[in-house]
């Protein structure tokens, strides 16, 4: 336990910061996890709005240095890898 006042208030505000971080990535596992449900289903306009809402909140929790930038570009790049892939089965199966 730290004994100086300083301590003691920078020790409040990062339990609050880690239980705010903890929370915002908890909600990008289960999205990514309904992203990823979608795309086994081939649901390609479902996939489309999720991955829209993925990038979304993974661009927030970057500005937030939640993530890092370039992991949240690497799985934005990811995401839209995998729904062009879908495209082009989807397409090829019309």
């Amino acid at each position: 336990m730290p004994n100086r006042p300083s301590a003691m208030k920078r020790l409040r505000q990062d339990k609050k910061k880690r239980e705010r971080n903890k929370a915002i990535k908890s909600r990008l596992r289960t999205e990514q996890n309904r992203f990823d449900r979608m795309m086994e289903r081939g649901d390609l306009q479902e996939a489309e709005q999720q991955a829209s809402l993925l990038t979304k909140l993974l661009q927030r929790a970057a500005h937030k240095n939640i993530l890092h930038v370039n992991k949240a570009a690497r799985k934005q790049a990811q995401f839209q890898s995998q729904l062009n892939e879908l495209r082009q089965v989807k397409s090829a199966s019309s």
